[in-house]
């Protein structure tokens, strides 16, 4: 079975590789295709697409997710500690 993918080499610091790891492993991904999914994203533009529309979404919503927030906030502080003694 032949494959037209390259191999290549990194070197990275330990915390780096380690942090790679856990992100790829959040995302359900092996390190190698979480590294490919990255470099595909920031050379396409998706990311820069996507991180614009996030912003576009807090300048429109912004002071509603912050209300949100302020509320949930309230809620929990109200409900006090979990498993906190009565």
């Amino acid at each position: 079975m032949s494959s037209d993918k390259k191999q290549t080499q990194l070197r990275l610091e330990p915390e780096v590789l380690a942090a790679g790891k856990d992100a790829a492993a959040g995302r359900d991904l092996d390190f190698n295709r979480y590294v490919e999914r990255l470099i595909i994203e920031d050379t396409t533009g998706s990311r820069a697409a996507g991180m614009a529309a996030a912003q576009r979404l807090i300048n429109d919503h912004g002071a509603f997710l912050a209300d949100l927030e302020a509320d949930l906030d309230m809620q929990h502080a109200a409900a006090g500690p979990r498993g906190a003694a009565a």
